[in-house]
Formats: structure tokens, C-alpha cells, sequence
């Protein structure tokens, strides 16, 4: 059941789009973002990326998302007035607040928080019944990364709410960082129970190359035989834990998935899609080099892009790029119109899940609920997960987030906390794109903290580096994200530091784009050593392991603070981006 229908057809358009012309997001009609007509016979429903996040949250899309070369001013790589623009959305308004930072604080007080799995089970209900036969996509980054009960419960809470929610089809990232047994374990029983498929055509044995997962699945939806091929995270050994899953390989690997492609196609798929955790930028390029491809539905990087990018193939066709935004904050919507032996047309609607406004579903809340009110053993202590997650541990002055490009003010906390709680110089911490928002005035809980810090190798570090060490490590990062070749970017945000100051040109090679590196007002000297704190090393044993987990060292820190005000976001200088790069606002001016 819907809430609050008068506002929405007074502030709410359509959100529709049909076919061509992609750059028109908002409607005059008059309906309800959420009553959308039935359209075609095959009707395709993606979310990605939710981090485990089952109840309703904020969070703050970026104001900074720069794209170099052929990325630049290209989705994904827009932000605020600029995205509204390009995709016909009026400002000022609940469109305007899911997709993109302009006056947040404001804004999430005005409308409240986003996503919820209740809530996003009840728009999931409503698609489905008003288009028979629809299949749910989830594109991974479900089960971990990002919440206390994902860590406390070994993924059991996600995979318990997915079954919940009538998931079909599924691929992953995250979820490898519960290592391989686990993974095996959730996909042969718990899935296999329920009818969901895991697929994956880039996971293969290291040994004999066999398939790990099914590389695709075809069902048949109102007589229409539809493929989904999977594409996991390609980099996972890489960008996680190799030890986690040692006697597995990723890879991108194009060729394959044309391989896949066409089998799928000579085993009598008509519609082929690909569900994808390659991040859009990739996504985009595979498109461009893979025949048969209707539509990918990606994930990853995070972004929120409210109409799908065409993309030519090699022999004249199109595929359409999608991608769907994190924390369980927006649901897409492909309608396919297919007849006689092709799609005839085509809608989008990427839809987002406005807590407020969508009454919860009864089934999903109470699941929820009841699994956080458990008691868990873990680290030989046990508690009540709810009572653990409750505690207040101090009050924010300031807006606390995570993402975009270079820092966030959440971020900021967690690497002043290092240097402070690890008696360090310079700190450390990743680029993570997961990690919920809090508003200026609100209690700081543990939850927040493991929302911003829960995953399955939290060892903080201690160590000595000299500053062409430190350099170094900036300018692999920066290149990982900054690369003029989409395969070589692997999705995440420049490592987040704190004590040091430095400028970045992200359009330059890699060794020149860290600049003017500076540690106490003095250019950082690279023979001489520093005191350097971290976290969430791939190693399995990592150098300078302190014995304290990230959560801990967050929390000491808050109790000890009571109240936090971060003023001046330790942000690089960027330089060589210029003010018509559209994925660029200073976070001074926002």
C-alpha cells in the first residue's frame, strides 16, 4: 500500500522513459512515481548494491565523480545541477534529492530517509503483480561491506531478507570477502532451497579453468526466453582479500562473455542481459566490444543514473547501460516490448524507494526486526545485535558522509581517530563507496560506525614508510580510479588520508598525478620515514597488525570526543579539471 498519494501527484512526475529521447527523466502526466503502467510481456526488476542495509537510511550522493578522457561529462561522471540537466529533472524537489547532493541536510529533513528492504519489498510486490512473470536481479554487494549484523551473522541476515524479498538471479563482490566455503555454502543450500541463481561467467578454477558458478541462466517470461549472464566484480583478488578465494580467477574477460553470449543465443535466448558488478565505465566499454547484448544492469560504482546510456555494438546494434545506485535507495525497472522475434520498444524507470512514502511490508519489517533482536556470539563475546547497535557514542555538529572521489567527512572521523587512538603521523583509509550518511545533530551510534567500518578483515596497522612510499601508494590508487582505459579502473575512491596534504592531476600518467606533497607544513622528504595507520589490509597476516579491529578504534575515539565538528575536509588540491568538468564541485562550494 502507497502513503501520502496527494503529495506525490503534486510534486512527482512520470519517470518514465520510452525508446529515444534518453534526456527526459520527468513527466507532465500527472501519475504517481510509482503507478506505472504495464508495459510489453517482459519486465526485468534491478537493485545493486546495498551494502546490507535493511532499514531506511540517508545518504548523500557525491559532489565530486570526475570523468577523465572519454568519460568526461558523460554519465556517470555528473553531479548535481549538472546531472538534473542532463536528464530533465527539475530541482527543489524528491527527484532531485535522490539523485543527487544539492542541500542535502535540508533536503533529508524535508523527505525523510531512503531504501528500507520493507519498503523496498512492497514496491518489489507491486512491479511484480503488475507485471506477471517479472524476475528480481540483485547485482551483488549484498551481503557484505558495511553492516554489524552482515559481519555478526557470517551474511545470514542478507540471505535470509533476500529469500524474503523474491530474489531470482544474483552476482556478487562482496559477498567473496566471506571467503569461498562460505559463498559455496549459501549458493548449494540456502539458494539453491529457494530457487535463486547464483551466475558468474568470469569465476573460473585457477587449476582446470572450470566454472565456478553458472555463467547464465535462460527463463522464460510469458513465452519469451530471457538470458541472464552474471559478471562479477572482476578485480575481487585484487581489490580484496586473495587468500579469501585463493583457488579462484576474475577477470573481465570480453571474450568470454561472448562466448556466453552466444550460447545463450543458440540454447534459444531471445532477450539476452547481463547482470553486471563491473562498475558503469566498464560496462560501457564491454558493451561496445560484445554482439547480442540487449541490456546491462551494472553495479558497483554506486551511481544512481536515472535512464539507460546506448551503446553501439560491433555489428550495429544497441545495448542499453544501466546502473542502479546503492543502499537499497532505488529500484530499476526494464519493460521489454517483444514481438515477433525482436524487442519492439522499450521503458526505464529507476525509481527511488522513499521510506516515507511506501507503507513497509508487515512479513519483511517483522523479519528484520526479529533477526536484529538475536543474540550473537562473536570474538567470545555475546550480546543482543539491536542493544549493540543502539549505543550512543557521541552527538555530530556536522553532516557525516562518505562518498565521492577524494574524502568525506566520515572519513575525515576515521582517519583522525587512527592517528589519535594509533599514535601515528599520517593515516590511511580506503576508498570505500558504502557507508550511510548522518545528519548534523544526531547521535552518533555503533551502527553508524560499522556502517562505515563492517567487513571480514578490520586489522588496523601500524608501520614506518618513507614518503616515496607514501607517494607511491597514492599514485597506484589514483591510477586505479583515474585511468583513461575503463579496464583498468577498479571502482573505488582515492584512499582517504589523514596528516598529510597533497594536489592531484587526475588527466595526468601515472607517477604525475600526486603533486605537492606536504606533512606538518614541510614538503614530505621521500628518504625520510613515517609513521603511517591503516586498515583493511588484503594481506592475511598484515605487516604491523596492532591487534585492534576499526570498529573499536572509531568507537574509543567517539566515547572520548562526546561531540565531533569537522570544519576543514582534508581534501587534495585538484588541479587540470577545470570548472566545465561536470563531475566536479568543490565540497568548499557545495
Amino acid at each position: 500500500m502507497l502513503m501520502n498519494r496527494r503529495q506525490f501527484l503534486q510534486i512527482l512526475a512520470a519517470a518514465s522513459v520510452a525508446g529515444f529521447p534518453l534526456h527526459s527523466f520527468a513527466g507532465s502526466n500527472g501519475r504517481s512515481l510509482y503507478d506505472l503502467p504495464r508495459y510489453g510481456n517482459v519486465s526485468l526488476l534491478h537493485y545493486t548494491d546495498c551494502h546490507g542495509q535493511l532499514n531506511p537510511v540517508y545518504f548523500r550522493e557525491p559532489n565530486i565523480n570526475i570523468g577523465v578522457a572519454g568519460m568526461r561529462n558523460q554519465p556517470p561522471h555528473l553531479v548535481g545541477e549538472a546531472l538534473l540537466k542532463h536528464f530533465g529533472i527539475d530541482g527543489g524537489g524528491k527527484l532531485s534529492h535522490a539523485f543527487t547532493y544539492l542541500d542535502f541536510v535540508k533536503a533529508a529533513e524535508q523527505y525523510g530517509r531512503v531504501g528500507g528492504f520493507a519498503h523496498l519489498s512492497t514496491l518489489v510486490k507491486q512491479m511484480k503483480a503488475s507485471r506477471p512473470g517479472a524476475l528480481l536481479l540483485d547485482g551483488g554487494d549484498t551481503w557484505g561491506g558495511g553492516t554489524g549484523t552482515g559481519v555478526w551473522t557470517y551474511a545470514q541476515d542478507m540471505v535470509d531478507a533476500q529469500k524474503l524479498l523474491g530474489v531470482d538471479v544474483m552476482t556478487g563482490h562482496w559477498e567473496f570477502t566471506y571467503g569461498a566455503d562460505r559463498v559455496s555454502e549459501i549458493v548449494e543450500n540456502d539458494f539453491a532451497d529457494a530457487g535463486i541463481d547464483f551466475v558468474a561467467q568470469n569465476v573460473t578454477d585457477v587449476d582446470w579453468g572450470d566454472q565456478i558458478f553458472k555463467p547464465y541462466v535462460i527463463r522464460e517470461i510469458n513465452g519469451v526466453n530471457v538470458a541472464i549472464v552474471g559478471q562479477a566484480f572482476p578485480y575481487t583478488p585484487i581489490a580484496n582479500p586473495r587468500f579469501m578465494v585463493e583457488q579462484w580467477t576474475f577477470g573481465i574477460r570480453p571474450d568470454d562473455m561472448q562466448r556466453q553470449v552466444n550460447a545463450a543465443r543458440a540454447e534459444g535466448a531471445e532477450i539476452v542481459v547481463v547482470l553486471s558488478h563491473n562498475g558503469m565505465d566498464v560496462d560501457l566499454k564491454m558493451a561496445s566490444m560484445v554482439d547480442g547484448i540487449d541490456a546491462i544492469f551494472g553495479g558497483h560504482t554506486h551511481d544512481g543514473v536515472p535512464a539507460p546510456t546506448p551503446v553501439k555494438t560491433p555489428n550495429g546494434g544497441t545495448c542499453l547501460v544501466t546502473n542502479a545506485g546503492s543502499n537499497a535507495k532505488f529500484l530499476g525497472v526494464m519493460d521489454f516490448d517483444f514481438r515477433d522475434g525482436k524487442i519492439q520498444g522499450w521503458k526505464y524507470n529507476l525509481l527511488p524507494v522513499f521510506s516515507n512514502l511506501i507503507e513497509g511490508d508487515a512479513e519483511m519489517q517483522d523479519y528484520i526486526t526479529t533477526m536484529r533482536n538475536q543474540e550473537v556470539t562473536f570474538d567470545g563475546e555475546t550480546f543482543n545485535m539491536e542493544q549493540k547497535l543502539s549505543e550512543e557514542l557521541a552527538v555530530t555538529e556536522s553532516l557525516l558522509f562518505r562518498r565521492g572521489n577524494f574524502n568525506g567527512t566520515f572519513d575525515q572521523l576515521i582517519v583522525d581517530a587512527l592517528n589519535e587512538q594509533i599514535d601515528a603521523q599520517i593515516a590511511f583509509s580506503p576508498g570505500f563507496r558504502w557507508g550511510t550518511s548522518v545528519l548534523p545533530g544526531m547521535p552518533i551510534t555503533f551502527e553508524h560506525v560499522m556502517d562505515q567500518t563492517g567487513l571480514t578483515y578490520p586489522a588496523v596497522t601500524r608501520n614506518v614508510m618513507t614518503g616515496a612510499q607514501i607517494k607511491t601508494i597514492l599514485e597506484d590508487v589514483a591510477d586505479n580510479l583515474f585511468h583513461e582505459d575503463p579496464f583498468f579502473q577498479q571502482g573505488g575512491d582515492m584512499v582517504r588520508v589523514g596528516g598529510l596534504k597533497y594536489a592531484i592531476n587526475p588527466g595526468n600518467s601515472i607517477g604525475e598525478r600526486i603533486l605537492e606533497m606536504e606533512f606538518d607544513g614541510k614538503p614530505l622528504d621521500p628518504d625520510k620515514e613515517y609513521v603511517v595507520a591503516g586498515w583493511a589490509s588484503v594481506q592475511e597476516q598484515p605487516a604491523g597488525d596492532t591487534g585492534r579491529k576499526i570498529w573499536d578504534v572509531v568507537t574509543d575515539y567517539l566515547r572520548d570526543r562526546k561531540t565531533v565538528r569537522i570544519d576543514d575536509l582534508n581534501e587534495p588540491v585538484v588541479k587540470g579539471v577545470g570548472e566545465d568538468n561536470l563531475g566536479y564541485v568543490p565540497t568548499a562550494k557545495t
